[in-house]
């Protein structure tokens, strides 16, 4: 199974902690991401800007979609990048999630990603995703 793992903040916070530096934040999460590879359960992993003011939202409440610079104005918590495991269980996901070497003001959300093999299968457009993954070797 294919768990997402999330990293939230209030932005404000350094992972692991206020009394951290910057150097040994990237050291801990270095060796976190290295016990995932050796473990063999990692598929990808990205972190994002440190600077929220740099995101755009585009809102499709309208039509067209309205395009604003910065992160939600109301959010409290801002995406700050993302693990995808390849685990046994749910429960193997939330043991990894807990070693992550991050701080209070720090959360990470956990979520199944779901397989092409859970949609209609007789639909042309999942047909062609299937073709799409196949060709580049995902399947």
């Amino acid at each position: 199974m294919k768990y997402m793992l999330i990293m939230r903040s209030t932005g404000t916070q350094q992972p692991g902690g206020a009394d951290v530096t910057y150097e040994e934040s990237i050291e801990s999460m270095s060796r976190f991401n290295e016990e995932l590879v050796a473990a063999g359960v990692l598929l990808a992993m990205e972190g994002l800007s440190d600077d929220p003011a740099e995101a755009v939202v585009i809102d499709y409440a309208q039509t067209p979609p309205v395009v604003t610079d910065g992160p939600y104005g109301e959010a409290k918590e801002l995406f700050g990048g993302y693990w995808v495991l390849d685990v046994a269980s749910r429960e193997e996901a939330v043991a990894w999630a807990r070693r992550a070497p991050l701080g209070p003001g720090t959360r990470v959300e956990l979520r199944r990603v779901a397989t092409i093999d859970e949609f209609p299968q007789d639909n042309p457009w999942i047909l062609r995703e299937r073709a799409w993954r196949e060709a580049t070797g995902q399947l």
